[in-house]
């Protein structure tokens, strides 16, 4: 690189961290997912579906955007993993450049306030996104509660947005390189996230338990990875992965009648590891109880829920 390029990265280059924060089911995910135009965090419609502190990295000629997904802030429930993604979520207030607080279009909550009441203490610029406005067939039934939220905080920006249809999403570029800070880049340009490949793999494969499994299972449910390694002479990845529930009875339900449930989650995760991986992939899936799993801090501890990256 020439001493004039990397003065003109010194001078006009911007790079930066931008939380997404929000209650739990408010679309945050989606939304990173759709500012970094490719999947990273995983995605259902059951609240609390990300767990862990998750950096999506988004680089172009002129900015490099760092997201960072964040857990639900939640005001209930009282278990160790609760308490985890609470701080998690909360960290993720320290050392940004600006706030996406994302909210859903047409509700305002506890929780929602909660959050509110957080970013009025933070002296970083905070960007309100109204998600799931294509629920309004006449955008004019938004306006009312727009002007609610106006009253509710301090904001440099409120962007009515559809993570669904990704509608805004060029708004919201535009206004965060309003504050990113004009620095070189922070992660080399080709990363996409500062987490492992066989983070994101576990993370697939919990996915799959969110979305094909009823309410109660998904939240007493964690996904270790025991083997993730390369076989140079069958060209192909070997992946054994534990799924960790806390009953017996959660056993056979993720297992299923005749193992057919088991075998659906692994032929769906098959398929999103051969895309990240860009490779062959043999995937083992298996399930085990682990007692009380989500209310032991040791027991989180040793499958990845601490404040370092895993």
């Amino acid at each position: 690189m020439t001493q004039d390029n990397e003065q003109q990265i010194a001078t006009d280059y911007q790079a930066g961290f931008i939380a997404v924060i929000g209650r739990p089911n408010v679309g945050k995910s989606t939304t990173m997912n759709g500012l970094l135009g490719q999947k990273l965090s995983i995605t259902s419609a059951k609240p609390q579906t990300t767990r862990h502190r998750i950096h999506g990295i988004h680089t172009t000629d002129q900015a490099q955007m760092v997201f960072v997904d964040t857990p639900g802030m939640h005001l209930s429930g009282e278990k160790s993993i609760n308490r985890y993604m609470n701080r998690a979520a909360n960290s993720a207030f320290a050392d940004v450049d600006v706030i996406l607080f994302v909210v859903e279009a047409g509700r305002w909550s506890k929780e929602d306030q909660a959050v509110a009441e957080k970013c009025a203490r933070s002296d970083v610029p905070v960007i309100v996104l109204v998600n799931k406005i294509d629920k309004f067939k006449k955008k004019e039934e938004l306006f009312p509660f727009l002007q609610k939220v106006g009253e509710k905080l301090d904001f440099v920006a409120l962007i009515p947005i559809s993570a669904y249809t990704k509608s805004g999403f060029p708004a919201v570029v535009s206004e965060i390189l309003k504050y990113l800070p004009k620095q070189a880049a922070i992660f080399p340009e080709d990363y996409i996230t500062d987490r492992s490949t066989r983070f994101l793999a576990a993370e697939i494969v919990r996915e799959k338990l969110m979305r094909t499994l009823g309410e109660e299972v998904p939240y007493g449910a964690t996904v270790e990875i025991e083997q993730f390694k390369f076989d140079e002479a069958e060209g192909r990845w070997h992946i054994n992965a534990l799924i960790l529930v806390e009953r017996p009875g959660q056993k056979q339900i993720v297992i299923g009648k005749k193992g057919e449930q088991i075998k659906q989650m692994g032929i769906q995760a098959r398929k999103d590891l051969i895309q990240l991986l860009e490779g062959r992939v043999h995937l083992e899936l298996w399930v085990k109880v682990k007692e009380n799993w989500s209310d032991d801090e040791r027991a989180l501890a040793s499958l990845g829920y601490t404040e370092d990256h895993r």
